[in-house]
């Protein structure tokens, strides 16, 4: 072996290009990061493998196929349809249709506001003008939100944040049917973070880039999607990682039945939840900046209970909602039939209500469900079939998605995406602009793919400087996101 290792270096010293195998990565994590980082590398002539612990790949992005016809279980739409969102040319070359749902300016980030019917807990429609107005009455509370933390050094939660606006502006504190309906716009903004709103930093929810656009949802789920970039990968499933030791000249990595596998570096793109479970042990350790960015980032929670029925018996509108005195007690359906045709329902809760509904089995939970839709439509029709996420309990996620918590700043997204050693990191929770998305993940798996490439070429002493950036020349499909560092 070691003769072998002389002959190598003798090799790289005597003819740079002459050493006797490519380099190679190991990417752990078969989601949209890690396989968007796999793809950048096989691209350019590395020996890549992917180790993936699920019998799937795709991570939080699961399209189901078992009611005859696609239906995302986890993220479901392009957030800013534009040129400039990196996941927009492959979409398009696919030829996949997306159904807007928002222009640019919504309050709810991924609906107009003239898409939803609000019901209250008696079943009563209300008023289109209310809701407007409520609306507009959340944006001014938001931007008073902003002019609080200027004035004040230390962070607070939102909650906060509303108490103290509304001891301020007393006109904008709401009584009666109109206060559960600025409730139901603060459990949409719970959504959107997967979190309560008395964990969500103030200072830093609107750090994330809002891509101009608005936003599509991928009607034939995005599955095609993540397929098409795994193609000819080599990807080994049911492989949980357990091990990472990184040395000098490569690293070794074990999973729980045993297996190593060695290679000149490694991408880590699996979930911040997993990473914060500790699973995985790192030898040596991490340094503490990079795990005080795993512990200090925070991950929330939003799942789906979806319910396919023989057929429409609700209004023709996009979201179905139930306001209710506490932003817990509200509750929103996106309905899919306006999108895809198909007569299908997706119940959506997040946050501490998410976590209590992944206590019960997935019958009670789609049970729990349609008690919330006959709250509103008294005559609805049982479900014919069912399905439920549980992104927070299951072990290869341990969360749906990243946000900030109170009191910590929003450069951990990159802390945790900067590499160590020979260990690069991807994810949705390693972007700065663009947490929480499927985008976001790409964009870091494309940047921890060439941050990996340069390292290790520039470690054989093969990088050439007057080759074109990877991308200038690349595959079309594969655009390069530039690193801000």
């Amino acid at each position: 072996m070691e003769s072998r290792k002389n002959s190598d270096r003798q090799m790289r010293r005597a003819g740079g290009r002459m050493k006797t195998r490519s380099p190679s990565v190991i990417v752990i994590g078969g989601g949209f990061a890690g396989i968007s980082a796999a793809r950048t590398l096989q691209d350019a002539s590395f020996q890549v493998m992917v180790l993936e612990s699920r019998d799937r790949i795709g991570g939080r992005v699961h399209t189901d196929y078992s009611f005859g016809f696609p239906v995302d279980l986890g993220a479901s739409w392009l957030h800013g349809v534009c040129k400039e969102n990196p996941l927009a040319p492959v979409i398009g070359r696919l030829g996949l249709p997306l159904y807007r749902t928002s222009g640019d300016n919504s309050v709810l980030y991924d609906h107009d506001l003239e898409s939803y019917a609000l019901f209250d807990m008696e079943g009563n429609q209300v008023p289109q003008e209310l809701v407007t107005n409520v609306g507009i009455t959340f944006e001014q509370i938001l931007e008073e939100i902003n002019k609080v933390r200027d004035e004040q050094d230390a962070d607070m939660s939102i909650s906060q944040a509303f108490s103290i606006v509304f001891s301020r502006k007393p006109e904008l504190r709401l009584e009666g049917l109109a206060h559960n309906v600025l409730q139901w716009y603060l459990c949409r903004m719970e959504g959107w973070f997967a979190a309560d709103a008395d964990t969500i930093s103030a200072k830093c929810w609107d750090q994330e880039e809002l891509l101009p656009g608005g936003h599509g949802l991928m009607v034939r789920g995005y599955r095609p999607v993540i397929n098409t970039l795994a193609k000819g990968i080599d990807i080994r499933l049911g492989h949980r990682v357990t091990k990472i030791v990184r040395r000098y000249n490569g690293v070794k990595v074990t999973t729980e039945n045993g297996e190593t596998f060695v290679a000149d570096a490694a991408v880590i793109a699996v979930p911040l939840g997993v990473l914060k479970s500790g699973t995985i042990t790192f030898e040596p350790k991490l340094p503490e900046w990079k795990q005080e960015a795993i512990n200090d980032l925070g991950v929330g929670i939003e799942n789906k209970i979806i319910l396919h029925f023989e057929k429409v018996f609700w209004p023709k509108v996009e979201f179905l909602g139930v306001v209710a005195e506490t932003s817990y007690g509200c509750s929103y359906f996106l309905n899919l039939h306006k999108a895809t045709g198909h007569p299908v329902l997706v119940y959506m809760p997040a946050g501490q209500l998410a976590k209590d509904i992944e206590k019960m089995s997935d019958e009670a939970a789609a049970n729990f469900a349609f008690l919330q839709l006959q709250r509103i439509l008294p005559d609805a029709l049982p479900p014919v079939q069912c399905l439920v996420s549980r992104w927070g309990s299951d072990v290869n996620s341990l969360g749906s998605y990243s946000y900030d918590i109170v009191g910590k700043p929003h450069d951990l997204y990159e802390r945790l995406r900067v590499p160590v050693d020979n260990l690069f990191f991807a994810g949705e929770a390693t972007s700065s602009s663009f947490p929480g998305s499927v985008h976001g993940a790409y964009s870091t798996g494309l940047m921890a793919g060439e941050d990996c490439r340069m390292r290790v070429l520039e470690r054989y002493g093969e990088l050439d400087l007057f080759q074109p950036v990877m991308g200038e020349e690349g595959p079309a499909s594969v655009p390069l996101l530039i690193s801000r560092l």
